[in-house]
């Protein structure tokens, strides 16, 4: 058996992941941590990770599953994470059910329907940048990896053009793990209260956009299927805030990447990778989401080191840790576009995986290729060591991207 270790308190900042992810590997394939004062078990390990996100002794519902919840709900600042009621938390039959109702809007069908809109957005906002005084520095975050995935977002559900920055500030708070308990209950208060109006509105003039199907599907379905209010409102969240705040850092990331590393970016432009390729090695060296809350034991689950996971235990999905082990690829820390084995877990693994995955896929190709033909020039304004990652052990972006367009 592993000797005991001391608990591993997880840096709410995000301020230096890499070496946090590197201490996790070495501890082992498990490994107790602190996730700003409740305890859990991060798995970075590949293999066992996939393991029990396909284990029905796995459970993401913490209601039923984890004693803790009650006590935790009330005073932690990510009580969100575990305690909306969608897809996201929902566990067996109850999952089955919500990902029935969801998954209709990301077929693979409407997704292409959706490539021309994509593709008119991404051509306007760099359109944009190429309006933009040349010389000055631009925050391509703020000016490209922010707006698309509202634009998407907001075009799949919806939302009306004036209430996009609503839902953006709000969201931005979901994940950063820097917040307090009242500022956390502060915004989880503003968030609902913009859901609210969303299915006023929709309520009131339906449209062609997931949010009035699942208010009609609320409205239709029998009441065995019927989503509960909390339900409605949960899945919403979910379905935004999935598919904005994710979107954003795998375009930043991406772009930051090949300005980095412009060697990877000399082999899309010899054609010996594409823009796919990028995607996908992306996903996998600087994954958008570093660590995601949370997991339950069903039962006791025993361990490969002699360990035992108890009935009850929190369980930390360390996704980003998990991408790099030396064990599932070779020279693991290195971006390589031509890297043959593109297996990752950024999108999660087993039943819960991202429905929105092929989405955010095209979303983050056209911009690249979009931006990267228009701006050949493009380069960083600022030295990539000043620039600061966003304030979370969950979310993986800079808190701002500035570039110079054109050469000079």
């Amino acid at each position: 058996m592993a000797p005991q270790q001391p608990v591993l308190v997880l840096d709410p900042s995000g301020a230096d992941h890499h070496a946090e992810h590197r201490a996790l590997r070495e501890r082992g394939p498990a490994t107790r941590v602190d996730v700003l004062g409740v305890e859990a078990w991060s798995v970075s390990d590949p293999a066992l990770l996939k393991q029990l996100l396909t284990s029905s002794d796995v459970s993401k519902d913490a209601r039923a599953h984890w004693p803790a919840f009650g006590e935790v709900v009330t005073t932690w600042p990510l009580a969100l994470w575990v305690a909306v009621e969608n897809m996201f938390t929902a566990y067996g039959p109850n999952h089955r059910k919500l990902r029935r109702l969801v998954a209709p809007a990301f077929s693979a069908r409407r997704i292409a329907a959706m490539r021309p809109a994509v593709e008119t957005m991404v051509t306007a906002l760099v359109d944009r940048l190429a309006e933009l005084p040349a010389g000055e520095p631009v925050d391509l975050r703020q000016e490209l990896a922010y707006p698309l995935p509202i634009a998407v977002i907001g075009h799949l559900m919806g939302v009306p053009e004036d209430q996009r920055d609503g839902f953006r500030a709000v969201v931005d708070g979901v994940f950063d793990t820097t917040l307090d308990q009242a500022e956390a209950q502060a915004n989880t208060a503003g968030l609902y209260g913009v859901l609210d109006q969303l299915i006023a509105a929709k309520r009131a003039t339906p449209g062609d956009d997931m949010t009035s199907l699942l208010i009609a599907a609320r409205d239709d379905e029998g009441d065995g299927d019927r989503l509960s209010p909390e339900e409605l409102r949960d899945t919403l969240l979910l379905m935004i805030s999935a598919g904005y705040e994710t979107t954003v850092n795998v375009i930043d990331q991406a772009v930051h990447t090949l300005l980095t590393h412009p060697d990877q970016l000399a082999l899309v432009r010899k054609g010996e990778a594409t823009w796919g390729d990028v995607v996908e090695e992306t996903l996998r060296h600087e994954p958008a989401v570093k660590h995601l809350p949370l997991r339950y034991a069903v039962t006791d689950i025993p361990l490969p080191d002699g360990r035992t996971i108890a009935r009850g235990e929190a369980i930390l999905a360390s996704y980003a840790a998990a991408n790099r082990h030396p064990d599932w690829h070779r020279d693991a820390d290195t971006f390589d576009a031509t890297r043959t084995v593109k297996e990752h877990l950024a999108f999660g693994h087993g039943v819960h995986f991202c429905l929105g995955a092929p989405l955010a896929r095209m979303e983050v190709t056209l911009a690249l290729e979009s931006l990267f033909g228009r701006f050949p020039d493009l380069r960083l304004a600022d030295p990539a060591e000043e620039l600061p990652p966003v304030p979370s052990l969950i979310s993986n972006g800079h808190q701002r991207l500035p570039v110079l367009l054109h050469a000079g």
